[in-house]
């Protein structure tokens, strides 16, 4: 698989924030935290929240003190092992929209990040694509497209409603059930979603 991010790069990411938003890092708000005698998920939200330490700074901080779901732990490569462990024969087609989408671009970078129901495709800018196994007999290849116009319309019959992604994200998909189905028209279409999230 193509060398893919998964949670250490958000929890360094994570930390970092807390450091520039408090000026102190996690071990230090681990110690305080602890001094506080706090044993609830909720009491220790709140403790946080006064203390204006919010979303991915006060997650990072609540899972220090009470563990972290065992996703989180897993390598990119054992979450997309996870995510295809009872349908291995989609994982060619898994791993050729992966190729596709790294390979659209040119001078930029592409990266792939796992996470544990699907993997994402980024520009510096944001998520452009997605790959989910959204059932045992189909991968769907999530799109943020904004802007359908200027000629991209005439191919849109793939094109169907991103709503089963659950992923705000992500505008249209289209459903992949073989290595085959990863074909020029969905390079087009990776190509389309990357250059208007650049």
């Amino acid at each position: 698989m193509v060398d893919a991010k998964d949670w250490r790069q958000m929890h360094e990411w994570s930390a970092q924030l807390l450091k520039r938003q408090t000026g102190h890092g996690v071990d230090d708000w681990n110690v305080r935290i602890r001094e506080t005698g706090i044993t609830s998920r909720d009491e220790l939200q709140q403790w946080l929240k006064t203390r204006n330490i919010n979303g991915y700074a006060q997650q990072l901080l609540i899972m220090e003190r009470f563990g972290y779901p065992e996703f989180l732990l897993k390598t990119a490569e054992e979450l997309v092992d996870d995510q295809f462990a009872d349908r291995e024969h989609l994982r060619p087609v898994f791993n050729e929209v992966i190729e596709a989408g790294v390979g659209i671009a040119h001078q930029g970078l592409v990266e792939v990040q796992a996470r544990k129901t699907y993997v994402t495709l980024r520009t510096r800018r944001r998520k452009f694509a997605m790959v989910k196994p959204t059932t045992k007999t189909r991968v769907d290849l999530g799109l943020r497209i904004v802007d359908l116009s200027g000629g991209h319309e005439r191919f849109a019959a793939r094109l169907q409603s991103a709503k089963v992604l659950r992923d705000d994200a992500m505008t249209h998909r289209i459903p992949l059930v073989n290595v085959e189905d990863v074909d020029d028209e969905v390079c087009y279409w990776l190509a389309v979603a990357y250059e208007q999230n650049t």
